[in-house]
């Protein structure tokens, strides 16, 4: 049974989005750089170290996003994009079903 939906539309959006957080990511390992410097402090209270650890586990969160674009991506059926990209190579039109 085909689908409905656009399977290299998605498989097109998950590529812009991992090349979003792939741009991101130079910039939070920056952040996390400062926040483990800020642990250093002198005479830091632990409740201030806890938030900056915690603040330092946020930013690492970004690999949790990683692994959701590789989830939708292996949810795209096999042959789909490549069935998608033959049509469109083609030139047909799908069925809009009206």
């Amino acid at each position: 049974m085909p689908i409905k939906w656009s399977a290299l539309q998605i498989s097109q959006a998950m590529d812009a989005v991992e090349h979003q957080l792939n741009l991101a990511e130079v910039f939070l390992d920056e952040a996390k750089a400062k926040a483990r410097e800020a642990r250093n402090i002198a005479n830091l209270p632990s409740y201030m170290d806890g938030r900056l650890v915690q603040l330092i586990t946020d930013v690492e969160r970004l690999e949790y996003a990683k692994r959701s674009i590789d989830s939708v991506r292996k949810a795209i059926p096999k042959g789909a994009i490549e069935t998608e990209q033959g049509i469109q190579k083609q030139g047909i039109q799908q069925n809009l079903g009206l």
